[in-house]
């Protein structure tokens, strides 16, 4: 009997060393973190689009009426003036409409001196007024169609036809206006709100590295669109050295001004696998441990990102050993 107890004692002494070992140890596998308080500080609130250049204006001239086209005086490349003829159609239809219309008007003059002694009735007076009425609107039609005018400065992008072709449903010739040019962006609905005409932009093309083109917006789109939550927003850009043109791929910023908000070091920022969702590891002073929070971030400022939402100022956040983490672990924080 007494043996059995003092093999029970050295049982239970030997299980007591074990559990206090192991006890160590996990006091040892605590994991060693580094630590970094985020603060609060103006953040420049400047939003970045991406748009394809367009002219300003684009006219598409061409006849209203089915012709021959007579000369075309300008090629692609060349500098119109508002008003210039930028093309002369055949005159050879406007010739037998304009004979037609002087006959009608002497059978015209003939009926009414009848109709003025009794020889015609006034139903046969009318018909010719009005057949003579129809001709002068033909006439009048095929005259403003003979000379086909640029309405803007611009230069000419299409040439669609040669001289002595038959007008066939394309422009005859295209002119688009590059000074100014235009860009169309998407904007989120978010910003509806905050967004003014007349506010300043900035453009860069990759074509011209370095260099900056200021523009304003000139037209912000009523209505949004339901299946994307954006809506349209024009800018336009001086063009007056003609550098930009159409076709070209560009960067847009709006910059709005600044607004506090904290920021926090990209060191604690990581990003959950599959979903895109961000977060960090907070500091919890009472116990030594870890909380994992979600944060909403905004733009990507050097070495730091702008929080949104998520995290309040002077929080301590986890920038090194975030590797072993998991909510509510407890760590050593490396002095």
């Amino acid at each position: 009997m007494n043996t059995t107890k003092y093999f029970l004692l050295i049982f239970c002494w030997f299980f007591w060393i074990a559990c206090s070992q192991k006890e160590e140890k996990q006091e040892e596998k605590k994991p060693l973190v580094k630590l970094e308080i985020v603060t609060e500080q103006p953040v420049a609130q400047t939003y970045d689009f991406t748009g394809t250049i367009q002219p300003f204006n684009e006219n598409k001239i061409a006849p209203s009426v089915p012709l021959r086209i007579g000369r075309i005086l300008v090629e692609v490349g060349d500098f119109v003036k508002p008003g210039q003829v930028v093309a002369r159609m055949d005159k050879s239809q406007f010739a037998q409409q304009k004979a037609q219309l002087d006959n009608l008007k002497t059978t015209y003059e003939r009926m009414k001196n009848l109709y003025d002694v009794g020889g015609i009735s006034k139903h046969d007076l009318d018909q010719s007024e009005t057949a003579m009425i129809v001709a002068q609107t033909a006439v009048a039609n095929l005259d403003e169609n003979s000379d086909l005018r640029s309405p803007i400065a611009g230069i000419v992008s299409e040439r669609n036809y040669d001289s002595g072709d038959m007008y066939s449903g394309l422009p005859v010739v295209v002119v688009q206006q590059l000074n100014p040019v235009k860009v169309l962006i998407n904007v989120t609905e978010e910003l509806y709100p905050r967004l003014q005409k007349g506010m300043p932009v900035e453009l860069k093309l990759d074509i011209y590295p370095g260099r900056i083109f200021n523009g304003s917006i000139y037209l912000i789109h009523p209505t949004v669109d339901p299946q994307t939550h954006t809506f349209i927003v024009e800018v336009t850009i001086p063009n007056s050295d003609l550098k930009v043109r159409p076709g070209m791929f560009g960067r847009i910023t709006i910059s709005l001004g600044t607004l506090n908000h904290v920021v926090v070091p990209d060191r604690a920022v990581i990003k959950q696998q599959g979903s895109g969702e961000r977060f960090v590891y907070m500091f919890n002073s009472a116990d030594s441990s870890v909380v994992r929070k979600v944060l909403d971030l905004g733009r990507r400022l050097d070495n730091t990102y702008e929080v949104v939402s998520g995290i309040d100022e002077n929080t301590q956040v986890v920038v090194s050993g975030q590797t072993r983490l998991v909510d509510g672990m407890k760590v050593e924080v490396q002095k």
